[in-house]
This record gives structure tokens, sequence and C-alpha cells, in this order.
């Protein structure tokens, strides 16, 4: 039996604050590796995330900002 494939939800109907970096990285079109390297290195990439208990969250808002979906 074959796994099913999740997507996540459209950018515009999130309601969450944060996605983590799996969900971010599906929605910038990048690579987790990608953003984990703009988190370890300040200034790196377009957004920061936040680090809640040692993992990051990457802000919905900042994320609609720079895929041109905020309202």
């Amino acid at each position: 039996m074959a796994a099913k494939i999740v997507q996540p939800a459209p950018l515009e109907y999130e309601t969450r604050a944060a996605l983590p970096t799996s969900e971010a990285a599906f929605h910038l079109n990048r690579a987790q590796q990608t953003l984990r390297l703009w988190a370890m290195h300040d200034g790196a990439g377009p957004i920061r995330p936040l680090r809640i208990n040692g993992r990051l969250a990457w802000p919905v808002a900042e994320l609609k900002k720079l895929l041109g979906v905020a309202k």
C-alpha cells in the first residue's frame, strides 16, 4: 500500500501564526535544508524564523508578504 502524500493548505487559507520548516519550504519551493541554512546564518535568507524550544517556526505573515499573498 502506497503512502498518501498530504500537501499543506494554500497559504492564503493558513490560520496558524507560524509553520514548521517542512511546510514553509513547500510554500517557498525550496529544500528544507535551504531554510535551515537561512536560520543558521542570520540575514542569509529573505525571512528569519522564530526559535521555539529549539525548533524553527516560520512566521506565516512574513511568508505571505514574501510571496505576495498578504491580504
